[in-house]
């Protein structure tokens, strides 16, 4: 519990810097620790989860509970998975700290929050009233043992939720499905003969076809990023058997929306392996010279899902655009593609590394943002090569072409329309 003095002081100071407030005196009966953890818990909430941190009484875990949890936008995506697999029963084996559970909760008629940890568990105790979920079950249990006692005869309305710990017993970080915690290999089995469906949730830096290899019965993945960084693996197993590169593949990238109801716009491709391995593409961009008009000419980067999945043919196919070079993932063509899935440039000028070449180039720039694809050098060391500066209005991209030539590109950044999905 959260005595008066600190929860008056919480509500006083929660817009101040914690680092500042940890450095002064606090008025007598503030405990400290809970009060700066509390207020910073708030301030990470704001960026997080706007629409449940507005909820002043919430309580906060530790950081590190809260930096792992999920993003408002991917717990809501979450949201339209599991209303779309149906079922009456929720059971998610991993609670932490609720964010996908207090979202989830509200499309099952019975919602089952598991954790092992007791804090937490006493934390959701007082969160989920608080958000409307008075129809959920709070069990401090590990995900084990709840999962051995589930009943099979309700197995067909059941979906469970699970989101192992990415993290061995000496906190570091694991590339493999079977070396997180719970070990979903080896409770797969069981999870299937208990839940019509189990949604698994895995971090984006581990191997997804390793995973695909290690795990029966999933019919569907998920490749979530946000604002163009990859956040989650999504894998939807079910009771039928798919070999793995018939297996449809979305890549999301969910993009921030100020609309009224919080929706996230997303951008969308669906593929498979299978459909990734069919598909050839030879044929690479090549610039055209610079007497000719560079106005027709654009530069594509796909999303961060789209680069984690690894569809780096199909997109090409889909689109009907060229890779600059094998082993770069910059796409071009002479069409402005606005629902391309990722990022998109026009290219105003470019110039190979010969110094009269660059010259000309950089002789209005002395100050630029400057990126490196397929190029073998560092921004950094790019930078004081060309002797830029940082920051200015110009936007510059060295990268390689399919013969090998060095180029520096010119370029605008030009707006897509994102779908919704």
């Amino acid at each position: 519990m959260i005595n008066a003095a600190t929860r008056d002081f919480i509500h006083s100071h929660v817009q101040e810097d914690v680092r500042q407030l940890a450095l002064r005196s606090l008025p007598e009966g503030v405990d400290r620790p809970v009060a700066l953890q509390q207020i910073a818990g708030h301030q990470l909430a704001l960026r997080k989860f706007p629409s449940l941190a507005a909820r002043a009484e919430l309580w906060y875990p530790p950081h590190l509970n809260l930096e792992q949890c999920s993003s408002e936008a991917t717990a809501l995506y979450k949201r339209h998975l599991v209303e779309r697999l149906g079922g009456d029963s929720l059971y998610d084996l991993t609670g932490g700290f609720g964010i996908d559970f207090m979202t989830l909760a509200p499309c099952f008629s019975r919602a089952v929050y598991v954790e092992q940890n007791k804090d937490l568990c006493q934390l959701a105790q007082h969160n989920f009233p608080l958000l409307g979920c008075s129809h959920t079950e709070i069990v401090c249990d590990n995900a084990e043992d709840v999962l051995r006692q589930m009943s099979i005869a309700s197995a067909e309305t059941t979906v469970i939720f699970i989101d192992p710990a990415r993290r061995d017993s000496a906190g570091r970080k694991v590339c493999l499905v079977e070396d997180c915690t719970p070990d979903v290999c080896a409770l797969q089995d069981e999870m299937r003969s208990h839940a019509r469906n189990t949604l698994i949730k895995l971090s984006p830096m581990l191997d997804l076809t390793a995973a695909l290899r290690a795990l029966h019965g999933i019919e569907e993945v998920h490749v979530v990023s946000v604002a163009g960084e990859c956040k989650e693996l999504l894998l939807v197993m079910g009771q039928d058997m798919h070999p793995a590169d018939e297996i449809p593949i979305s890549c999301v990238d969910l993009i921030p929306s100020s609309d009224e109801e919080g929706e996230p716009d997303s951008q969308k491709l669906i593929f498979t392996f299978e459909e990734e391995s069919a598909t050839v593409t030879d044929a690479y961009f090549s610039f055209p010279e610079r007497e000719d008009s560079l106005n027709s000419c654009y530069l594509y980067e796909p999303n961060a899902s789209i680069m984690k999945a690894g569809a780096f043919k199909t997109i090409a196919k889909r689109f009907d655009v060229q890779k600059l070079a094998p082993h770069a993932h910059l796409y071009a063509s002479r069409t402005l593609l606005p629902q391309f899935p990722g990022r998109c440039w026009k290219v105003l000028d470019y110039a190979t590394f010969g110094k009269k070449e660059l010259r000309r180039l950089l002789a209005d720039i002395d100050a630029a943002d400057l990126t490196v694809r397929g190029f073998p050098a560092s921004v950094a060391t790019l930078r004081k090569q060309l002797r830029l500066r940082e920051g200015g209005a110009a936007h510059l991209i060295a990268t390689t072409q399919s013969d090998g030539t060095k180029l520096l590109l010119r370029v605008q950044m030009v707006s897509v329309n994102p779908k919704k999905s």
